[in-house]
């Protein structure tokens, strides 16, 4: 009797981690297709790049105060949404401004390019590995603690106007191994049954995804240089 619970068990819990990956990799699919949406418009109306900090600001607010309180009711799928769409349409001003160089096209294709060649290959390593990741559950507390040091401090340094290219291009390499281990941390919590919710998986992974994507058109618009 308890072998055949035991079974019973492992089949639900395997079922549960299939359903959890299936949602989460839809629910990102979705979101990233809204945020080139809402990107494309803010882009097509040249939104300006104060309208876009603005919206950074708001979006964050969503997933710092409100995502939490709704995560696991379906209030939280349009708080998703939401916080995606502003992110979208954040980036339409980097973009035209990374479109209106030399090599512009060149440079945001190889962003989204090397985005998802990390994301598709950091994922399906974790995936067909079956790899425990839950270890790097220290390096990523800090290394967002870290992150958001960084980003103040750079924010700081540019408001008295000093000049720091190189303190710049090194917190975005930072950021993208961050990210990476990010990806690494959450598709392992996913399919470890360490995440059930995913909601928060998607927006864990789409902001990894994001990160990823705006650090390396940093460097690659550095490079270019």
């Amino acid at each position: 009797m308890e072998h055949i619970r035991t079974a019973h068990t492992a089949v639900s819990d395997s079922t549960e981690v299939s359903r959890v990956l299936r949602n989460t990799y839809m629910l990102l699919s979705m979101t990233l297709a809204f945020s080139a949406l809402t990107a494309g418009i803010a882009m097509a109306v040249n939104m300006p790049h104060g309208a876009g900090l603005i919206m950074s600001l708001v979006a964050i607010g969503l997933v710092w105060f409100v995502l939490p309180r709704t995560a696991n009711s379906s209030a939280g799928l349009v708080v998703v949404f939401a916080f995606t769409g502003l992110i979208g349409a954040s980036l339409g001003p980097m973009l035209n401004y990374y479109l209106a160089t030399a090599n512009g096209t060149s440079i945001v294709l190889q962003a989204l390019g090397g985005t998802a060649f990390t994301f598709l290959g950091l994922s399906g390593y974790t995936l067909m590995s079956r790899k425990d990741f839950s270890f790097l559950r220290g390096f990523v507390v800090m290394g967002v603690m870290v992150m958001l040091g960084g980003m103040l401090l750079l924010m700081g340094a540019a408001l008295f106007g000093y000049q720091v290219e190189m303190l710049s291009l090194a917190f975005s390499a930072g950021v993208i191994v961050l990210m990476s281990a990010i990806i690494l941390y959450q598709t392992s919590a996913i399919i470890h049954g360490g995440e059930r919710n995913y909601i928060m998986a998607t927006t864990s992974l789409y902001l990894a995804i994001i990160n990823i994507f705006t650090s390396l058109l940093h460097l690659l618009g550095a490079s270019d240089d």
